[in-house]
C-alpha cells in the first residue's frame, strides 16, 4: 500500500528523498508519525531514520530547507533534530539494541531497517514508510502493525518478555497508548507486562511519572487505572492508591470501595476540566480513607478526618512520585483538605459566616473545589444526585451573594501589624498575632464588617483589654 500523497507537510519527505539521494542512503519515516497518519490523527513530531548517519542526513536537509530552521544534534546519541515552522523533525540511523539486566539504558550498534523495527515497543510503532526513489510512500510493516491498528490491539513485536524486561518504561507506554487511544492489550502482551511489573524499578520516577501524567490526560483516565491495578503495575508504582480498593463488611455493612468512587470521580472531573492538578486533586482526595477507616454498631463506617490527614499526605506523594514540589502541590493538598466543606454546607442551613471561612480559604480556588465536589457526587440514585448539585448551586449563588458584600476570597485584614505596633507603641511580639487574629475571626463570623474604620475601632477595643492603652500613654 502506498501513502504518497498522504505524507504531510510534504515539502519535508521531498527534502529528505533528495538528500538521501545525494547521501546515497536509504531512509524512512517510521513511529508515531506512521501510526497517527494511519490513524488520521495530526501530527507534529515526525521521526526519520536511515541506514547511514542520521546526524548528516539531517545536516543536508536542513540547509535546503526554506526559511529559518533550527538544527541541533547531539553526537553521543547519533541523533539531529530540526525545528522547522512548527514541526519538529528527528533524525536517527538505524540502530539494534541490546540490554543489560540490572539498566535500561540499551548498548547501540548501527543496524539495518529490520534491526530498528525489531527495537520498537509495539508493532503499531514499528510501522515505517519508504522514501528511497524507487518505492516512495510504500508501507513496511513486518510485524502487521496496520492490522493491530485496525483491531485496536496493542501488542509487542517480539517476545513481550524480553520487550518489557530489557525496558521497562513500555510497561507504562503500553497502558499509556491503550489509554489514549482506547485500544486493547493483547493477552499475552498484558500478561508479560503484569509479570514484569516489578521491573519498574529500575525506572527512574521521574520517567514514570510522565508515563502516569499521560495517563491521567486522557479523555476517560479510569481505563488507564484499571488497567494499572489489574496488572499489579499501580502497587508497584503508587500503593497508597491500591490500599483504597476493597469492601469491608462487619454485622452486615460495607461501604462503597473507594478505589472505583475516586476513578469514577477522576473521569466525571476529565469531564469539566483538562488541568492536571485538578485531575490529581480528584485522583487524592479519599487517598486517607483506609487509614481512618473506623466501624461502630452505632453508625456503621466512618472515615472522620480524612480530608485533613489526606492533605497531610499529599507533600509525600507528590516528593516520591516526583510531582512538583511548589504551588501546584499546595493546590492539591488545599482542595484535598477543603473537598468536604461545600459537601456540609449543602447538608444544613448555609450561614454567611461558614460560607465566609470557606472563601477566606480556598481564595482563587474556590471554583476548581465546586468542581470536584460536584465530580464527588458518584450515587447511583440520580435523584439524589440531581438534589445534591441543585444545592450546590445555591451554595455558589451565596457564595457570589457574599463576596460581593464582604470581600473575604483571598483576605488581608484591613489592619496591618506595623499599623498596631505604631498605635500602642510596643515591639514586634504575641499580642499583635492575637490582635489580627481576633478582627479575622470577627469579620468572618460577620460580626463587623470587612472594613478598615470597624477593625480599627475593635484593635483599640481589645488592645484596651490587653492593657496597652496604658503602655502608649493614650488612656
Amino acid at each position: 500500500m502506498n501513502y504518497k500523497e498522504s505524507l504531510q507537510p510534504d515539502y519535508i519527505f521531498q527534502q529528505v528523498k533528495e538528500a538521501s539521494d545525494q547521501l546515497g542512503v536509504d531512509s524512512y519515516v517510521v513511529g508515531g508519525y506512521v501510526r497517527d497518519l494511519l490513524l488520521k490523527r495530526p501530527s507534529k513530531d515526525i521521526d526519520f531514520v536511515c541506514v547511514g548517519s542520521g546526524i548528516e542526513l539531517a545536516k543536508h536537509v536542513s540547509e535546503q530547507l526554506p526559511g529559518k530552521a533550527k538544527l541541533s544534534y547531539f553526537k553521543n546519541f547519533g541523533t539531529a533534530m530540526i525545528k522547522h515552522k512548527q514541526y519538529e523533525f528527528e533524525f536517527v540511523g538505524a540502530r539494534k539494541e541490546s540490554y543489560q539486566r540490572d539498566s535500561r539504558k540499551p548498548i547501540v550498534e548501527d543496524g539495518t531497517l529490520q534491526d530498528d523495527q525489531n527495537r520498537r515497543d509495539f508493532t503499531i510503532n514499528a510501522m515505517a514508510i519508504s522514501l528511497k526513489s524507487n518505492d516512495f510512500g510504500e508501507l513496511v510493516d513486518p510485524f502487521d502493525g496496520l492490522k493491530d491498528l485496525q483491531k485496536k490491539i496493542i501488542r509487542t513485536p517480539l517476545d513481550p518478555d524480553v520487550t518489557f524486561s530489557d525496558d521497562p518504561l513500555r510497561i507504562m507506554r503500553a497502558i499509556r497508548f491503550a489509554s489514549q487511544l482506547n485500544f486493547d492489550i493483547e493477552p499475552d502482551t498484558f500478561e508479560s507486562l503484569s509479570k514484569n511489573a516489578e521491573r519498574l524499578k529500575i525506572v527512574s520516577a521521574e520517567r514514570i511519572i510522565v508515563e502516569l501524567n499521560k495517563i491521567i490526560m486522557c479523555d476517560k483516565p479510569s481505563y488507564g487505572f484499571q488497567l494499572l491495578f489489574h496488572s499489579g503495575v499501580l502497587k508497584v508504582i503508587f500503593p497508597e492508591m491500591v490500599k483504597l480498593h476493597g469492601v469491608k463488611v462487619i454485622n452486615g455493612q460495607g461501604h462503597k470501595d473507594n478505589f472505583f468512587h475516586t476513578l469514577k470521580v477522576l473521569d466525571n472531573i476529565c469531564e469539566m476540566t483538562d488541568d492536571l492538578y485538578l485531575r490529581w486533586a480528584a485522583i487524592l482526595h479519599d487517598i486517607a480513607k483506609p487509614p481512618t477507616q473506623r466501624f461502630s454498631e452505632k453508625v456503621g463506617w466512618t472515615f472522620h478526618g480524612h480530608e485533613d490527614k489526606g492533605a497531610r499526605m499529599v507533600p509525600g506523594i507528590f516528593k516520591r512520585l516526583k510531582l512538583p514540589m511548589d504551588d501546584r502541590m499546595k493546590y492539591v493538598r488545599k482542595l484535598v483538605k477543603l473537598h468536604l466543606r461545600p459537601i456540609a454546607l449543602v447538608k444544613k442551613e448555609i450561614t454567611d459566616s461558614a460560607v465566609r471561612r470557606l472563601l477566606y480559604e480556598a481564595g482563587d480556588d474556590v471554583e476548581d473545589l465546586m468542581k470536584l465536589c460536584r465530580a464527588d457526587i458518584t450515587s447511583k440514585n440520580h435523584d439524589k444526585v440531581k438534589r445534591y448539585l441543585r444545592n450546590f448551586d445555591v451554595v455558589e449563588q451565596k457564595m457570589v451573594a457574599v463576596e460581593a458584600k464582604d470581600k473575604v476570597r483571598n483576605f488581608q485584614p484591613p489592619i496591618s501589624g506595623e499599623e498596631i505596633m505604631k498605635t500602642f507603641d510596643i515591639q514586634p511580639s504575641r499580642v499583635i498575632g492575637i490582635i489580627k487574629e481576633k478582627i479575622k475571626e470577627a469579620i468572618l463570623d460577620g460580626k463587623i464588617p470587612n472594613e478598615y474604620e470597624s477593625a480599627r475601632k475593635m484593635m483599640l477595643e481589645i488592645g484596651e483589654q490587653e492593657g496597652l492603652m496604658a503602655h502608649s500613654g493614650k488612656e
